[in-house]
């Protein structure tokens, strides 16, 4: 099949093409010609004029049901929803029943998810069953596929776990990831700890304990030399302690959710559930440093943390609700509509597209000649709005339905298929 991009503004820091207005040709999956004027009869044409194209964008922090939660999302809707959302690649997190902890489960999502337009890489449990106790086979995840290692929302409270995890994999050169919580800090709080979790009258979670996880791991990965990833943070200190462990050339790489950059704490006072996240939504000054941070790049990459839930873990009070929001499909608007005054547009699409490949070791996906096509074609200034019906996922557990947004992927073009949007 032949698709030819009309026009578009490309955005890609590593191609010779980059801020030009150009044609791509796409012939079997792979870029054929890149000109000023392209006739192609014979191809299904696309007109990007006031468009832009990137290398494919990547997800590496979403959350899928399969094996055990298909109910919740399976690969096919979670496919679905990451290519509406403009994403290419998604990595998946082994919050899964089984968990991915072994070959097995890895191997299992590999093939399952295989024909589809959107990359799947999965991300093996550091422990096995993420009891955090014992170690997993993290060695022959890694052959069967494994591109990193975490226990997913259960942070990792023993030590010397985290410890030995980092020296184990700094034989294969595996990339840990960590949820940075102590957990008998936090313990069973729901909100931020400050003003509003005393307007509620809710017991809050502080900063800190945000903050000591990091601090700790950091303190570890110094130590053993190995290199750990931090996901999903949300705190000013922890901006500050990364950005100082970076200085010192320690392998420390970072991601905020998409919602922590654009929200504070003050939208809990209508007690809606489908606000509830956890590490939970912070105060401005958290999100003035998140965003700072991806500006001088202590921050690498921007997720989703996508988070779907059935219907029954969100319709109830606030206080058993589940944590968690269906993401993908407006993941980048809110990175859109948060950043667009702080970061230039080859800086976002650095942050979505190159940084966490980098992380994770995959190859970059280009816009030159004779490359594969991986590509996303998007528009900032593109208003809309996110109704229930149009909603990829199988879970509709988000804030933003009925919500004015602003910036939207149009269309991917990967594993020589075209997802229009």
């Amino acid at each position: 099949m032949k698709f030819l991009i009309k026009s578009a503004t490309i955005v890609d820091p590593n191609s010779s093409f980059n801020g030009q207005v150009k044609d791509i040709l796409i012939d079997n999956g792979q870029i054929t010609q890149i000109d000023d004027q392209i006739d192609a009869k014979d191809a299904q044409l696309y007109d990007a004029t006031g468009q832009f194209v990137s290398p494919g964008w990547m997800d590496m922090h979403v959350n899928i049901g399969d094996p055990g939660y298909e109910t919740k999302e399976d690969i096919a809707s979670g496919c679905a929803a990451a290519a509406a959302g403009g994403f290419t690649a998604i990595a998946v997190m082994p919050n899964t029943n089984p968990p991915l902890h072994s070959k097995s489960e890895i191997e299992y999502l590999k093939n399952r998810s295989k024909g589809q337009a959107v990359n799947v890489y999965p991300i093996g449990c550091l422990s096995a069953k993420r009891e955090g106790v014992d170690i997993a086979e993290l060695f022959d995840m890694t052959q069967s596929g494994a591109v990193a290692f975490s226990d997913g929302n259960k942070p990792v409270q023993n030590a010397g776990l985290m410890m030995r995890s980092l020296q184990y994999a700094l034989a294969f050169n595996g990339l840990v990831i960590s949820y940075p919580e102590d957990a008998s800090i936090a313990e069973k709080a729901k909100v931020n700890e400050g003003v509003t979790a005393t307007y509620l009258g809710m017991k809050g979670i502080p900063n800190m304990a945000e903050e000591l996880m990091v601090a700790r791991d950091i303190f570890l990965t110094e130590y053993t030399g190995g290199k750990i990833h931090f996901t999903t943070i949300s705190a000013a200190g922890s901006v500050d302690l990364i950005r100082a462990a970076r200085k010192k050339g320690l392998k420390v790489t970072a991601d905020v959710a998409a919602h922590h950059l654009m929200l504070d704490e003050t939208v809990l006072t209508g007690f809606d559930s489908n606000y509830k996240v956890k590490p939970p939504l912070r105060t401005l000054t958290d999100i003035k440093a998140l965003k700072a941070g991806l500006k001088d790049g202590t921050i690498d990459t921007v997720v989703s943390q996508h988070t779907p839930h059935e219907i029954e873990f969100k319709d109830q009070e606030f206080e058993t609700a589940a944590f968690g929001i269906s993401a993908l499909e407006t993941s980048f608007a809110l990175f859109n509509m948060s950043c667009e005054k702080v970061l230039s547009l080859e800086e976002m699409v650095d942050a979505l597209a190159v940084s966490p490949r980098e992380i994770l070791g995959l190859a970059v996906p280009s816009i030159e000649l004779n490359r594969a096509a991986e590509l996303t074609v998007f528009d900032p200034d593109h208003q809309w709005t996110l109704n229930t019906e149009n909603i990829k996922s199988k879970s509709k557990n988000t804030p933003f339905i009925g919500k004015q947004l602003k910036g939207k992927a149009l269309a991917i073009v990967n594993n020589g298929q075209v997802v229009l949007n």
